[in-house]
């Protein structure tokens, strides 16, 4: 079968991009990969289903919301995970000190917003999604994603000090 070939490599390709995605919506490793290996096997299962026409990353990050969403509701919206971030790599010494810094309050901001601004923040800034394309990959409004984008960033750069300065990778409306 040619097409579920191609559709197999397309969503290998995309896999990086997901993991990061699973990531901000998940806040923790384990919990992202538990995300992505379910949402990689519900669209291996359901490849049949997807409508060629559309851009397969924005039907799979709709499908690892959805995804998402059902397991929160599963777990009565507690945590699924807990534990530590991993270690960023980097040098010995003070700047290293400071980032590692940076990092923890960054993702603790991160984490501390609501999942609907993490999922936004997570395709414009991250992933370089226009808006129209957060909004379809979302389903909500283009001003709904402008707005969740705007506090969100509002809220990280009061809870890390306006010390991080979050901004869109590219700008298209």
């Amino acid at each position: 079968m040619p097409d579920q070939l191609a559709f197999r490599r397309e969503l290998v390709s995309l896999l990086p991009r997901l993991r990061r995605f699973a990531l901000a919506l998940a806040g923790n490793r384990d919990a992202a990969e538990d995300l992505l290996q379910s949402a990689v096997e519900r669209a291996l299962g359901k490849w049949d289903s997807y409508e060629k026409e559309k851009r397969l990353a924005s039907w799979m990050f709709k499908l690892m919301q959805n995804l998402w969403f059902d397991m929160r509701r599963a777990a009565a919206n507690g945590p699924i995970y807990s534990g530590e971030p991993p270690d960023m790599v980097g040098e010995d010494g003070r700047e290293l000190a400071e980032a590692r810094e940076e990092l923890r309050l960054v993702r603790e901001a991160f984490a501390a917003l609501p999942e609907d601004q993490r999922a936004v923040l997570a395709l414009v800034v991250l992933e370089g999604f226009s808006y129209a394309e957060a909004s379809e990959a979302l389903g909500v409004p283009i001003g709904t994603v402008m707005s969740r984008l705007s506090r969100g960033r509002a809220s990280l750069a009061a809870s890390a000090r306006g010390s991080v300065i979050i901004a869109p990778i590219r700008k298209e409306h």
